[in-house]
């Protein structure tokens, strides 16, 4: 990681200087949404979700066509943005954490055998250094990286959570399919009425206004990681009293999904409109992602296949990004990115540090944006683990390698994704030797990202 700390100095530096310049530091807020499919919005190609908020949003900033989570699922989604590396460094988080806190692979189930399966403290990054840096930080949504106390976003620089533990709670009763107390208030268990999206709107709204009341001068980093549109699938009026039965949970239609995403829009409106009330937006950098692709029947359209693959489909993620005066309205950034790649992003224009004094595996997206310019050619790697079955994956430029193996049966592919984006087409008899060279350079990288526990 030796050329990554010198980028990150370089970055961080560079920070500094646009903090003093400016006289002041920009918010930060941070949409993201949960199991939503690249093509799930207007602005990326819904054919029948209207989501005029967040489209406005796209035109207003950068719209960003080539990025990928670190994970086909929530919880390597979330480590590597909140860390700013591989999830396979944190250890045992290489697939969603299962309701009621359980692992699903072997390295996960001694973790939580243990009590140890979540998050450490001591590898949190993006809200510690934000935290040092002058930010108030705050949560209110999803975490899904460790039920144990802990693991707390008040534990990792969060100075407010509100919100819950799991990965499907239900929208209404606000319970997983465990006897769990997953929604909190800090780190109590409280009883909540309401649907789930509207509640972190509400907090949201409450959050800044505190902030513009009683810390006007104060930066925050405003956290919103949505459970909508995961399943179960609930739209706002789809109150019944009753829970989902376990065969209902995971079932749902278009239209209920629809109906979702657009109340999510109507949200995301709620909050950018009390921005504006309270003079904050101007300078507050906003971000809007999804933490992976989609399952069914959410559109992961043009990538092939879904959630829980490291196909396209399941780790290629809309994101737009709008920072009034720095980033050019109404553009669109082709270059290859992460999502982990927004925390170099947020620590650089914070003027803040690693915690540990370590480099990041990600880059600095946002001041690639700024500066237009070539594209920079990007070497990419994954892995993911559920049950006896895993995955691997690497983009080296154009190509992309992916393995897959369960059982005792493996099966291989090789894509040139500038040729074939829809992975269509694999190529790997006739480059066999790319496809062995990429092989090679995973199990080095798998090295590399040995978990430090």
């Amino acid at each position: 990681m030796n050329q990554l700390t010198f980028l990150l100095a370089a970055l961080l530096t560079a920070g500094t200087a646009f903090s003093r310049e400016n006289g002041t530091k920009p918010n930060i807020i941070f949409f993201l949404t949960d199991d939503m499919g690249y093509a799930d919005i207007g602005s990326f190609g819904a054919p029948d979700a209207k989501t005029p908020h967040i489209d406005q949003l796209a035109k207003d900033g950068v719209k960003f066509v080539n990025i990928y989570a670190m994970g086909p699922e929530c919880t390597p989604s979330r480590t590597a943005f909140l860390t700013g590396r591989y999830p396979q460094r944190a250890g045992g988080l290489e697939c969603a954490i299962g309701t009621g806190n359980v692992g699903r692979y072997d390295e996960a189930i001694e973790l939580a055998n243990r009590g140890d399966l979540g998050l450490p403290a001591g590898q949190a990054v993006l809200a510690p250094a934000l935290k040092k840096a002058g930010y108030r930080n705050a949560i209110f949504g999803k975490w899904h990286l460790g039920y144990e106390e802990k693991f707390s976003p008040l534990e990792q620089g969060f100075d407010e959570f509100t919100g819950f533990l799991g990965g499907n709670v239900e929208y209404f009763q606000h319970v997983e399919l465990s006897d769990l107390e997953v929604y909190l208030k800090g780190k109590k268990p409280i009883e909540r009425k309401g649907y789930t999206t509207h509640l972190i709107t509400k907090d949201a709204v409450n959050f800044l206004n505190r902030q513009k009341e009683k810390r006007p001068d104060e930066p925050f980093f405003l956290y919103l990681p949505h459970a909508a549109p995961h399943f179960p699938f609930q739209g706002p009026k789809d109150d019944t009293s009753k829970l989902p039965t376990a065969e209902e949970w995971t079932v749902g239609t278009r239209l209920t999904y629809v109906a979702m995403l657009e109340d999510l829009d109507t949200e995301v409106g709620k909050v950018l409109t009390t921005l504006k009330e309270n003079g904050q937006d101007e300078n507050t950098i906003i971000v809007f992602a999804s933490d992976h692709g989609a399952m069914k029947p959410g559109l992961n359209t043009p990538w092939r296949d879904y959630k829980g693959t490291l196909f396209d489909g399941g780790i290629r993620v809309p994101l737009i990004v709008r920072w009034p005066g720095v980033l050019k309205p109404g553009t669109e950034s082709k270059q290859v990115g992460t999502l982990m790649d927004l925390t170099a992003s947020f620590l650089r224009v914070a003027g803040a540090k690693t915690p540990d004094g370590k480099g990041l595996d990600g880059l600095d997206l946002l001041e690639l944006a700024e500066k237009g310019g070539p594209e920079l050619v990007r070497t990419l790697y994954w892995r993911s683990r559920r049950g006896d079955r895993t995955w691997w994956a690497m983009r080296d430029g154009n190509l992309k390698y992916v393995r897959k193996q369960e059982g005792g049966r493996v099966e291989d592919w090789l894509f040139d994704l500038k040729a074939d984006p829809g992975e269509s087409n694999d190529i790997l008899k006739q480059r066999s030797k790319d496809a062995s060279d990429m092989r090679t350079k995973i199990l080095k990288w798998e090295q590399e990202v040995i978990p430090v526990r």
